[in-house]
């Protein structure tokens, strides 16, 4: 008996577009997936979409108005955003910030880590598939330390408060202490959210052995802060190049060992840890004392002929600002490296081969901030 083969299907690959408004992308932020079956066979993503010419723009105001358009590039994050940004000018200015201004500073910048990686826990946990609850557990967690920006700067997102040379005015009386309740919340919630998901079953499912990225492969894609350091490069700005007083303070750099998403997720969470101990030795060396320096010009004016690049450990990894100073009050050009467009160079390589519904919590593990990505 003959059996007559079956002719063969022909086979095509599917374009599935994600974004740029979708939940899962966290912004107005597009990703085009090639798939066979459920396989992500390529990836290209698209940025661009809330670009507002932010670097441009600080070039036509004056070193003081600048600092508004940091805080709407690394809106999570508007404390780190203007550090380095004021750094760089008081470098250039050869302006020499009072030591309580600099200790208040590397207590809002934590808060500010705190605040950020709240905000991606909660995020997270939801794109995962452990549904309502870590958003709940984030919210309230990070509303105690927006509460006290607020009562600090007046503004519950884009603060302003940071200055060349210090800050824009003192602290309330209270601040001490508010900030120890607030801490004593943050430990509560770091343990919820602990308990909750780092042991998980779904969790660990979904997270273990997903979008895997080698150190070698994510030093080469110019990957930093906490997507870095899951892949087991132990590189840390605050220790590396110890800015402010960060050489004065005892803390450790949590590092990972697979380079998976898990790894992402729990190097943040340890990252907490360190912050809340950063804080409270910062308070214990907080003592009275002027937050300006004695004689701070009207109008703050650079010398000419003057470059310098600042960078600082922000909560997404290393944010830096190129400043040039033709003289006069204004940046001649300012260029912001975004720790966010650099780390999202690694989509692709960590999404290929993995399942579609993969492919949205590994964008999910990098914690992108689309503002800061496009400016």
């Amino acid at each position: 008996m003959v059996v007559e083969s079956t002719p063969g299907f022909e086979t095509q690959d599917l374009l599935i577009n994600v974004g740029p408004q979708h939940p899962s992308t966290h912004g107005v932020f597009r990703m085009v997936l090639e798939v066979d079956g459920e396989i992500v066979k390529d990836l290209v993503p698209h940025i661009g979409y809330l670009h507002r010419g932010a670097e441009k723009l600080c070039e036509n105001n004056d070193f003081r108005q600048g600092v508004g358009y940091m805080d709407r590039t690394e809106y999570l994050a508007s404390h780190n955003a203007e550090l380095s940004y004021v750094m760089a000018v008081e470098a250039l200015a050869e302006l020499e910030v009072p030591e309580r201004a600099q200790w208040i500073r590397m207590i809002l910048c934590e808060l500010n880590r705190l605040s950020s990686h709240f905000m991606f826990l909660g995020a997270f946990g939801v794109d995962v598939g452990v549904f309502g609850t870590p958003f709940i557990y984030a919210w309230r967690e990070r509303e105690a330390i927006i509460d006290l920006f607020e009562e600090i700067s007046g503004d519950r997102m884009m603060y302003a408060y940071f200055r060349a040379g210090g800050l824009a005015w003192e602290v309330p009386g209270n601040f001490e202490e508010r900030v120890r309740e607030v801490l004593v919340s943050t430990r509560q919630g770091m343990k919820d959210f602990d308990n909750l998901l780092t042991r998980n079953e779904i969790f660990l499912a979904r997270t273990k052995n997903v979008g895997i990225i080698s150190a070698e492969d994510a030093v080469e894609l110019g990957m930093s802060g906490p997507t870095l350091r899951a892949s087991g490069v132990s590189l840390d700005i605050r220790k590396a190049e110890p800015y402010m007083y960060y050489d004065q303070i005892d803390f450790d750099v949590p590092v990972g060992t697979n380079g998976d998403v898990f790894d992402r997720y729990l190097v943040r969470l340890k990252e907490m840890e360190q912050s809340v101990h950063i804080i409270e030795q910062c308070l214990a060396r907080l003592d009275d004392g002027p937050i300006m320096p004695e004689r701070m010009p009207r109008m703050l004016r650079l010398p000419e002929d003057q470059e310098i690049y600042v960078r600082t450990e922000a909560p997404r990894g290393e944010y830096g600002i190129y400043l040039v100073s033709k003289g006069g009050n204004k940046p001649w050009r300012l260029k912001v490296r975004s720790a966010c467009l650099s780390n999202l160079q690694a989509l692709k390589k960590m999404s290929v081969g993995q399942y579609v519904a993969d492919a949205i919590i590994i964008l999910g593990s990098i914690d992108i901030v689309l503002s800061e990505v496009d400016r």
